[in-house]
């Protein structure tokens, strides 16, 4: 209890602003380097254009892709902000942006979710209110008065708090049966990659799944306080380099990776950093002028207290409700839970005229690209959304009363295939994705449900 009362205490010295000075230069450049990669993979294409129809999150339905033009120019212009940021100029504008434009990219589809889209957007709004471009940056040759040396504690210390809490609850989601005792996904994801040179002939080895789920699991657990800590923050950056750099190699999960290791700079301070290259910057407010905020300190310490507790309510919200959180997929997203589930699905959808009695049979992928097929096919509010989407479709064909029923069956983390939305419910009834725990055909009531 000391050590916390020691650290509380300390919030509010003044420290180097240099470790933000670096978290800013690092996450500008990743960013550059992210949305150019997003350009030239075709994403923008292949994920805003192409689709018919788009997955929306509740509450932002009216976020639509732009036209073809405007689609293309925001990406490029996601770059342009990300490089200000990185080289601090118009710091305050160009971040502000840049989580704005960054934030409706990830908004318009969430068949695209990813749990390091939503890290960025955190961390991009977090850094709209601190003083990152005090130093180091262009921005203090155009306006002198912004430059400043120290900052108060607090404010780098908020971008240490987001990066344990994310990492604390990835460990917590890893602590399930399926994880732990079943070493289940990694079994599955590792005996695909046996063609891996030199180790992948081990990757079929039971032992050699359990190791690695075991050791993600307490590698997230603890990676933070490591980090933390002055005297364990060397070695425990190392192994943040060597346990990303191992997951980048195994699994294909893009530039998360990558955004962990920039990250995790944050943690070393001024002293840190004299080791390496820099030399000691001392801890002076004389000549400073304060930091230009949007907010007064006061203000922005409430905006940050209500910020935190979101962050720990979101993560939690599933206790909320029943059923295991993989499979039904209620309160999974913005919750950290990162490569726990693999799940596969099949679904198709009946669609019957009441008047006519006429059905007709409809696959998804006669609306849907493969990407929002095979996500939709195992989550059951995509599955609810798609079934309203085709009620306004045949309605405009003049069906004015109908049934919409789907027969889908998924599989998780290698179990055999189940119903996971009730075949016998009328998805059209359901109204909203507060209602979504009606049509789940919850574990204990797998071998129950049969199909009409």
């Amino acid at each position: 209890m000391t050590g916390i009362k020691a650290y509380y205490q300390s919030l509010n010295s003044k420290v180097s602003l240099q470790p933000l000075i670096i978290f800013r230069i690092a996450f500008g450049l990743l960013m550059v380097a992210s949305q150019i990669r997003f350009l030239l993979k075709g994403w923008v294409k292949e994920l805003y254009l192409a689709p018919k129809f788009h997955f929306t999150y509740p509450g932002f339905s009216w976020i639509t892709p732009l036209p073809e033009v405007w689609m293309y120019s925001l990406v490029v212009a996601t770059i342009l902000l990300a490089l200000c940021v990185s080289l601090g100029l118009f710091y305050r504008i160009s971040i502000i942006l840049f989580f704005l434009s960054f934030t409706y990219l990830e908004l318009i589809d969430k068949s695209f979710y990813l749990n390091h889209y939503y890290f960025v957007s955190l961390i991009s709004f977090l850094l709209i209110f601190l003083p990152a471009n005090g130093k180091f940056s262009l921005d203090t040759i155009l306006f002198p008065h912004v430059r400043k040396t120290n900052v108060t504690k607090w404010l780098i210390e908020i971008i240490k708090w987001q990066i344990c809490l994310t990492y604390i609850f990835a460990g917590i989601a890893k602590i399930n049966y399926d994880w732990l005792i079943l070493a289940q996904p990694l079994k599955i994801w590792l005996s695909a990659r046996t063609d891996t040179p030199i180790v992948g002939s081990f990757f079929n080895e039971p032992w050699v799944a359990y190791l690695f789920s075991w050791t993600g699991m307490v590698y997230d657990l603890t990676i933070a306080f490591f980090l933390l800590k002055r005297k364990t923050r060397p070695y425990a950056f190392v192994f943040v380099i060597i346990f990303h750099l191992m997951t980048w190699t195994l699994f294909n999960i893009g530039m998360f990776p990558f955004i962990m290791i920039f990250s995790a700079l944050i943690f070393f301070d001024e002293k840190d950093w004299k080791k390496i290259f820099f030399k000691q910057t001392n801890v002076e407010a004389i000549n400073e002028r304060k930091p230009i905020f949007l907010f007064k300190t006061k203000s922005l310490q409430y905006i940050m207290t209500g910020y935190f507790i979101i962050q720990i309510i979101l993560p939690l919200r599933h206790h909320l409700y029943k059923g295991n959180l993989r499979w039904t997929e209620e309160g999974y997203r913005f919750a950290w839970h990162v490569m726990v589930v693999e799940k596969t699905g099949y679904c198709e959808f009946i669609v019957k005229d009441k008047d006519s009695q006429k059905n007709w049979t409809v696959h998804p992928s006669q609306y849907l690209t493969k990407v929002q097929e095979k996500q939709m096919s195992f989550q059951p509010d995509m599955i609810w959304q798609f079934a309203k989407y085709l009620e306004s479709d045949f309605k405009e064909k003049g069906i004015a009363d109908m049934s919409i029923n789907v027969k889908n069956f998924v599989s998780l983390n290698g179990r055999k295939s189940q119903p996971l939305v009730d075949p016998n419910i009328d998805l059209t009834e359901i109204e909203s994705e507060f209602q979504l725990s009606e049509i789940i055909v919850k574990e204990e009531e797998l071998e129950s449900v049969e199909l009409n």
